[in-house]
């Protein structure tokens, strides 16, 4: 894949199992572990900045490209303990892992998607239509209120993290989109994702009205 951009930095790394932060999407934490928590009193003195890598629940390895999360607010509890909010920043590659203990740090190379080549704002219409769609037909199937946010995005970039970030219990997925670095071929994704999505629960929704 192409980067956009060539800055390498050092940064502290907080693997998590089957997390998968995106740009500008929060994240709220509980630090609890000793070499964490040595890491969030160390950052919250520089940049309040540190990387989210996913592991692999099958594998167990931690993935190469993770995005960053920056500190927001947090609060400190007994023991040292601490719950803080993060939201995403930029993603990265990682090139090396620089030490690992008392907690990982990384050399890392930040990259963004490519300049569009083609008008985005259809393709992301027709996955928000079929978000709501989505939406409706889980409202009618489990006779709840459910509602998609006022604030949704309507840049196709920001709304391609905001499905992404909302793919709940497939984390593997979650992964692929992060690592993609072009806006259309990730929104195409996820409106194939949410094309199957929207026929399987109208099949169930309508299963579940001929029984009614």
């Amino acid at each position: 894949m192409a980067s956009s951009s060539i800055a390498v930095r050092e940064l502290p790394l907080f693997p998590l199992p089957e997390v998968v932060l995106f740009p500008g999407r929060p994240l709220p934490l509980h630090i609890f572990e000793f070499r964490y928590r040595m890491m969030m009193n160390t950052i919250l003195e520089y940049d309040r900045r540190f990387g989210v890598l996913m592991i692999d629940p099958i594998s167990g390895e931690i993935a190469k490209v993770g995005c960053c999360a920056e500190i927001i607010h947090f609060e400190r509890l007994p023991d040292d303990r601490m719950k803080v909010l993060t939201l995403g920043q930029q993603r990265f590659r990682l090139l090396e892992y620089v030490r690992q203990k008392p907690y990982r740090v990384g050399l890392v190379e930040w990259f963004e998607d490519l300049p569009p080549q083609e008008n985005l704002q259809p393709k992301a219409e027709e996955v928000t239509t079929l978000l709501h769609d989505v939406v409706k037909l889980s409202a009618k199937l489990t006779d709840q209120k459910i509602e998609l946010p006022e604030n949704l995005p309507t840049q196709p970039i920001e709304l391609s993290y905001w499905v992404a970030s909302n793919l709940y219990g497939v984390a593997s997925e979650q992964q692929a989109l992060l690592e993609i670095d072009n806006t259309g071929e990730r929104l195409q994704r996820e409106a194939d994702i949410l094309a199957t999505t929207r026929s399987n629960l109208a099949a169930r929704t309508a299963l579940k009205d001929a029984f009614n």
